[in-house]
């Protein structure tokens, strides 16, 4: 099947630079609207038969114009959420942001059982195992594709984490931008391929970073700093 992640589009903590991971979070600014507009022509040629979103306001507003343009409802699953911040919740500080991506480098680097800091953070291996749950779930309605709309950082993480074509460290030097699209195919038994990663094609090497269009830059387009492995 056809598995299409897309990220949501602007809101006013990504323009502050908040790390804003709580749900149900902020709805989407203007900018972000018109984002989340352009979406259903984005993937216009993927067999989209079911959409499904997380529990956060600015990923449903995302997905509406797709659900209306393919007349679909969505399906809101809390599992979709973002990787929670923990106690670096609503910071906007150097020393959180790194702290947040730094986390996520390392589990990129295998580290699965570092945490976020406080009682609200979380491990690599229990965010790759609550978005697996959508995904066996999605795979287990028989659809030929489906769009699960969720966030940068989770989204970045389990694709570079699932997909077995792309490097280790892909999804740490390749950020998704708001409504930036990764494709994947594949299935539970055999695992997945990403095809193509913000509208790039994926092959040999990586992609490589691209600006921010003015305006919309915020923490989770920021390069993850990835440790060597052990």
């Amino acid at each position: 099947m056809r598995l299409v992640l897309i990220r949501h589009g602007q809101t006013p903590s990504n323009v502050l630079g908040l790390l804003d991971t709580a749900p149900p979070g902020p709805g989407l600014t203007d900018l972000g609207a018109a984002q989340a507009a352009a979406v259903p022509h984005t993937v216009g040629a993927e067999p989209i038969e079911a959409i499904y979103a997380s529990t956060a306001v600015r990923a449903q507003q995302t997905a509406i114009p797709l659900a209306r343009r393919r007349g679909l409802e969505i399906t809101i699953r809390h599992d979709l959420r973002e990787i929670a911040a923990g106690e670096w919740e609503m910071q906007d500080d150097d020393l959180s942001v790194r702290g947040y991506l730094g986390v996520i480098g390392g589990w990129m680097a295998g580290r699965l059982q570092d945490r976020t800091p406080g009682p609200n953070g979380e491990s690599g291996t229990e965010v790759l195992e609550r978005f697996d749950d959508v995904v066996r779930e999605v795979v287990g309605t028989g659809v030929a594709g489906a769009a699960l709309v969720a966030h940068g950082a989770v989204n970045r993480f389990w694709a570079s984490t699932r997909a077995t074509n792309l490097e280790d460290g892909f999804g740490a030097v390749n950020p998704l931008r708001n409504t930036g699209i990764v494709v994947l195919s594949g299935d539970l038994e055999q695992g997945w391929t990403a095809h193509s990663w913000t509208g790039a094609q994926v092959g040999a090497g990586l992609v490589g970073a691209t600006p921010s269009a003015p305006g919309d830059e915020d923490p989770f387009d920021d390069a993850i700093p990835v440790p060597a492995r052990p």
